[in-house]
């Protein structure tokens, strides 16, 4: 059975860094482009950043682009979000996604067919 899990959420301050990694098992993970979400209380579950299939495209949300990094290891079955200049904003359950569709529907949650449990991100003073 397919399984995705998180790992590397915490509670840190602003303007700090934190790095998620999300580990794949029972799929072909080359086959499938990933993707973080994330969940703040009381919002809908927004794009993050995505990532193609071979890692040689990536795409992010406008009010993370310049802050954070996805990156993928097909060898290793992982996708990492690396994290920098966090912001209260930020402050979210974060969920890694894996989708067979087609590179244009990456940023759209619907597509995804699996979904990890998600990792908690608090970005407090």
């Amino acid at each position: 059975q397919v399984q995705l899990v998180e790992s590397g959420g915490g509670l840190v301050q602003p303007g700090d860094s934190l790095r998620l990694s999300c580990t794949a098992s029972g799929l072909p993970f080359g086959s499938y482009r990933m993707a973080w979400f994330r969940q703040a209380p009381g919002k809908a579950r927004e794009f993050v950043a995505g990532v193609s299939r071979d890692g040689g495209a990536v795409y992010y949300a406008d009010s993370v682009q310049g802050r954070f990094a996805i990156s993928r290891d097909n060898a290793e079955n992982t996708v990492k979000l690396q994290m920098n200049a966090l912001e209260s904003e930020d402050t979210a359950s974060y969920y890694c996604a894996a989708t067979s569709g087609p590179q244009n529907v990456i940023r759209r949650r619907e597509a995804y067919e699996y979904w990890g449990q998600g990792t908690q991100v608090t970005v407090s003073s």
